[in-house]
């Protein structure tokens, strides 16, 4: 496969000179044709250690295809620095460069997918498939089974397993009579050997910590692919991204996808977008503080304390809707036709107006536009024991409106299971945030999210 890449580099080199030149390679500026050259003696050395010539089966042949793009941007980079060391780079054309990069990593794409269609044809009609056994049948196990079952165009055949005694009906679960139960620990190397496996899969649950070391040993001889597939999805956090952390393999489990350099982003947009807000809305800020002030006597702003990011707390600002009263240290949420609401406020609360001074404490970097609605503290000290992924909400800042709200999560939560729904939206938002999906939240929240039959 080396030589085909390079083959097709020179051949898009070519194709790109005839583009642009309206001539053959040789006929250009000598330039051309040396960088050319070169690039395809660094693809030659450079793409075997970018993982380019492993199997890629099992994998997304899309990341592949992402990998291969950039690998050629770096032997491109790497052929202009070398012009330019041999000060030639003036007289190189860059609109050539440009057309020869996009002809190769097209060429180089359509080839590969030709090559990895035509693989995934003929493992669907059982040819090139490799043998499997799979060690440990529980929940990763079975799921193991089911995906290679669906995908089998990976070539994937399973043909034992081996089940703790926690893996209870496993002759109800093994629908396939082909597939054969191994039932002690030392039987695998000798199955292995037996019927020619080429993979072992281990699924075993992290507390069979014994089972997994007696297996290592067990195992040393197997001249066979051996994979550990943990069962890290059992662990109910926010993320699972492996990482090499002081040159050691770690799992982060709950750190937000919004952190790092996205949520420096994240957190530039929100404040210049609670900028130009505030600016834009500031005549409706002093409409509706008249008629806050002529409704009933008491401040504007209705200010109380909230947890943010990490636990801190900060003040939440919104317009105050109710009669001035005391709760006497018990919350008690608003419902339908409470007689604390003044007239003006059930407006407010209604069209979720009181809500938009929250945009000063975006500003002030205490909330974000877009994440999980802050509640109350005495809220967050009732479930944070009943629901077990409550408090993973505050990983990330507050919002104004979130995924919860535009699917008709908002409102009075009086019930656990109100309140469930709320934190399972809030949590699958944590986990699958991007820059799009708030400004479709946004854009949702515009048009849709500013009433409910649920808001009182």
């Amino acid at each position: 496969m080396r030589l085909m890449d390079v083959l097709v580099l020179l051949v898009a080199g070519h194709f790109a000179s005839q583009w642009h030149f309206a001539t053959s390679l040789e006929m250009a500026t000598p330039i051309h044709a040396v960088l050319l050259y070169f690039s395809c003696g660094l693809v030659f050395l450079i793409f075997p250690h970018f993982d380019l010539y492993a199997s890629w089966r099992g994998r997304s042949m899309f990341s592949m295809f992402v990998r291969l793009a950039l690998t050629l941007a770096l032997v491109l980079l790497i052929g202009v620095f070398f012009s330019f060391l041999i000060h030639h780079v003036g007289a190189l054309s860059r609109l050539w460069l440009t057309y020869w990069y996009l002809i190769s990593v097209i060429f180089l794409v359509m080839y590969r997918a030709l090559v990895y269609a035509t693989l995934r044809y003929l493992r669907k009609n059982g040819l090139n498939n490799k043998r499997v056994v799979i060690v440990g049948y529980g929940p990763i196990g079975q799921e193991m089974h089911k995906r290679a079952l669906q995908q089998d165009f990976y070539g994937y055949e399973i043909k034992g397993v081996h089940t703790c005694a926690s893996d209870t009906d496993i002759d109800n679960l093994l629908k396939d009579p082909a597939i054969i139960n191994i039932h002690k620990l030392e039987n695998i190397h000798d199955f292995v050997t037996a019927h020619d496996i080429h993979e072992i899969w281990i699924t075993l649950p992290m507390s069979a910590s014994d089972q997994l070391h007696e297996l290592q040993y067990l195992l040393r001889n197997a001249l066979v692919d051996i994979r550990w597939i943990p069962d890290i999805f059992s662990l109910q956090m926010l993320s699972r991204k492996m990482i090499d952390f002081l040159g050691m393999p770690a799992v982060d489990l709950n750190r937000p996808t919004s952190s790092g350099l996205g949520g420096m982003g994240k957190g530039l947009f929100d404040k210049l977008f609670a900028f130009i807000v505030l600016i834009l809305l500031l005549p409706l800020f002093v409409v509706i503080a008249i008629g806050i002030k002529y409704s009933s006597a008491g401040p504007v702003f209705f200010r109380q304390p909230r947890l943010g990011l990490n636990g801190k707390k900060f003040n939440i600002y919104k317009f105050r809707s109710m009669q001035v009263h005391q709760e006497h240290g018990k919350l008690t949420q608003a419902t339908k036709n409470d007689s604390r609401i003044t007239h003006i406020g059930q407006f407010l609360r209604r069209t979720s107006l009181d809500e938009l001074p929250q945009f000063i404490n975006v500003l002030l970097g205490d909330m974000s536009v877009v994440g999980p609605r802050p509640h109350a503290l005495q809220h967050n000290e009732i479930y944070k024991d009943a629901l077990g992924l409550y408090m993973l909400r505050h990983r990330v800042k507050p919002g104004i409106t979130g995924w919860a709200q535009v699917n008709g999560h908002r409102g009075e939560t009086d019930t656990i299971d109100k309140m469930e729904k709320r934190v399972q939206s809030d949590i699958y938002y944590i986990h699958n945030w991007s820059f799009w999906l708030d400004v479709r939240i946004i854009a949702w929240t515009a048009f849709k999210g500013w009433t409910g039959n649920h808001a009182y």
